[in-house]
């Protein structure tokens, strides 16, 4: 395990900032989360730590050791990639040796046959060990991908949207998993998506980046309660938050206001301005409406055995507004 730390690091292609004097610091046994849309440099930053690209500017730091002109073998960090790099022609248990055999680490044969097995009870694969990697299925190349990165015990593990290729019941169920092996294994581990789920019930700190900029960074509770901008309120929160003109409402604004917040669970139903019921989604444990009020689109949440239909009309109401500039940064 090791902190992580990035000071003032800088990159560019060609015109294009990837990132922008970034200051980010990877507590050491955390689980770290970069969000924000493609383009926002999530992946170049991964890239830059393990060393597969060099900055332009800027000084990282792995283990308060400055690791700038060290090789991605010197950095003692292992990346897990959206797809998953296996040797097919492999058994799982050879793919899993596969890294320990490298003529760096020098691993003697009765240790590597101990971690792989030890990484293979982690991932609840044992019995996949003796199987071909083409005869797995998606969610176990994956975790053996992922086991891969896990038998190396490096500094730091590097993920990249490890989960994305997956259908949606793998991505919740290797959910549970990656927080329990973090859990089990003390490690530092910095992860790419841009799904929020994964960073809400996973991480135990949220980086959100856009165009290149670490624009917060905080607990998951943290970033959705107290969003600093208007673009990281959208980021986390699913339905999405209810961006909507200040005075929409009648509601009391301080001076400067531009926009009104409105989380779904936080408009009031049964009073306040009419509203009109446009489409209800039933999802089981919650019902979401959306809802037409003065031409602007919001939606809410209502009883999961709620009735209301289509053309119906019902009266809203804020609670816990939060409120932006026209810049989009957040008034208190």
């Amino acid at each position: 395990m090791a902190e992580v730390e990035l000071e003032n690091v800088s990159k560019s292609f060609g015109s294009t900032k990837a990132v922008t004097d970034m200051n980010l610091t990877v507590p050491d046994g955390s689980f770290v989360v970069l969000l924000g849309p493609t383009g926002a440099g999530k992946t170049t930053t991964l890239r830059l730590i393990a060393g597969l690209e060099k900055c332009d500017a800027g000084n990282i730091r792995i283990g308060g050791r400055r690791v700038n002109s060290e090789t991605p073998a010197q950095r003692d960090v292992a990346m897990v990639f959206q797809q998953y790099s296996l040797y097919p022609h492999l058994t799982v248990r050879e793919n899993l040796a596969f890294p320990l055999r490298s003529p760096i680490l020098k691993t003697p044969e009765a240790e590597i046959t101990r971690k792989v097995q030890e990484v293979a009870e982690v991932l609840h694969i044992p019995h996949k060990l003796d199987n071909k990697a083409t005869e797995l299925s998606g969610g176990e190349m994956q975790r053996v991908s992922i086991g891969r990165a896990l038998v190396r015990d490096p500094a730091i593990y590097l993920m990249d949207e490890p989960l994305s290729s997956l259908d949606a019941k793998l991505r919740a169920d290797l959910r549970i998993e990656l927080k329990r092996i973090h859990a089990e294994l003390a490690s530092t581990l910095l992860y790419v998506t841009h799904d929020q789920i994964e960073a809400m019930t996973m991480a135990t700190h949220v980086g959100v980046l856009n165009e290149g900029l670490l624009v917060q960074f905080g607990t998951p509770r943290e970033i959705y309660e107290n969003p600093n901008t208007a673009y990281v309120a959208a980021r986390l929160g699913q339905p999405r938050i209810n961006l909507l003109p200040v005075g929409l409402f009648g509601e009391k604004a301080p001076p400067g206001a531009h926009q009104v917040g409105l989380r779904p669970e936080n408009i009031r139903h049964g009073d306040g301005r009419d509203a009109t019921v446009v489409r209800v989604e039933h999802l089981g444990d919650q019902t979401r409406l959306h809802l037409k009020l003065n031409d602007h689109d919001v939606t809410t949440l209502t009883d999961p055995h709620s009735t209301l239909v289509p053309g119906e009309t019902i009266q809203i109401a804020p609670q816990n507004p939060l409120f932006f500039d026209a810049r989009g940064a957040r008034i208190t």
